[in-house]
């Protein structure tokens, strides 16, 4: 199925099992055609949740960036990693870091934050030989797929990251903060609503609540918007996680999920959560020179295990505040 925008010279096309697409034939400066049809990619993104551009020819870098300026109000520096990233330049980063066998399943970029991206923009330099997709999944479908008794508590409690830094495994918190000065890591954390503790190795664990639902911003629509299933110690494959287990005992992981409450979240419920984001997961395999535009709270993202070299540029842009989207849960622990 195809739909078309009459005052722009293009069609969006949309077929089952795949995001929107949008072919378009390689502009001579890829900025200048951004800028141009900036509105409407925006429009698109607002129908549709996503919209890969395919026909641009983006070629490195530099032209990412230029790209991403002109499609973003504004792009934003990465806090609290997960993973260390690549900086190209300012706001403009290289996918997180994480292995090329094992997936990144669907989230939403910064959910645990109390500023996150209201936009993701998606750019591919190379593609895989296989595999390496950018799944999307709309987070209102999804939602609404869930146990009603499962949201309902989610609703109540909210979920609880915790997490624990050290400079062997994962983003080091000097990484995840952009400093390794521990009084401006506490000042930091004091402000974001994060509970921590310094440990005697020199490592730092922290906990923060968030909510797991969230109203989108345009729509009113709710939407399914966290990481809970993503960064849950179920997630992660069983003989990394016996290891890590074996390593840094059951309370040292990089990161794992609770219930708001701390209660811990059972394999069967992350289960589930992976299982109704398969099903509602559309997909379109990269193209080198491909541009990927994402709502970051309406849709969800993944990246799926790949073979070969990959190379996909990341900008967050329009930031957006979860006190903004009051009814908020932003208590530390």
């Amino acid at each position: 199925m195809s739909f078309s925008y009459p005052s722009q010279p293009f069609q969006v096309d949309r077929r089952p099992g795949t995001p929107a697409v949008l072919r378009v034939q390689a502009p001579g400066d890829p900025a200048n055609w951004a800028a141009q049809h900036r509105d409407a990619l925006r429009s698109v993104v607002a129908e549709h949740g996503a919209v890969l551009v395919r026909g641009l020819g983006l070629r490195d870098a530099a032209e990412v960036g230029a790209v991403f300026r002109r499609l973003a109000s504004g792009l934003m520096a990465e806090r609290e990693a997960f993973a260390s990233r690549e900086r190209y330049a300012d706001g403009v980063y290289s996918s997180s870091a994480w292995p090329a066998n094992q997936p990144m399943c669907m989230h939403h970029e910064l959910s645990y934050a109390l500023e996150f991206p209201s936009l993701m923009l998606f750019a591919c330099l190379r593609a895989p030989d296989a595999g390496g997709a950018t799944g999307v999944a709309d987070a209102s479908a999804v939602l609404e797929a869930l146990p009603s008794g499962l949201v309902h508590r989610f609703e109540r409690e909210g979920w609880l990251l915790v997490r624990n830094y050290n400079d062997e495994i994962g983003a080091s918190f000097a990484e995840a903060f952009g400093t390794d000065d521990r009084a401006a890591i506490d000042r930091y954390c004091r402000a974001n609503a994060i509970a921590f503790e310094w440990q005697s190795d020199g490592g730092l664990r922290t906990w923060q609540r968030r909510r797991a639902v969230l109203p989108h911003a345009a729509s009113g629509r709710r939407c399914w918007f966290n990481q809970v299933a993503f960064l849950n110690e179920w997630t992660i494959d069983p003989e990394v996680r016996e290891f890590l287990v074996d390593m840094y005992g059951a309370d040292g992981l990089p990161f794992t999920t609770r219930f708001g409450g701390g209660e811990p979240i059972s394999a069967d419920i992350v289960q589930l959560l992976n299982g109704v984001y398969e099903q509602h997961t559309v997909r379109e395999p990269w193209q080198a020179g491909d541009l990927m535009l994402v709502d970051n709270v309406r849709t969800a993202h993944s990246r799926e295990a790949y073979t070969g070299a990959r190379e996909v540029l990341v900008g967050m842009a329009d930031a957006v505040r979860l006190a903004d989207c009051a009814p908020t849960v932003e208590v530390a622990r």
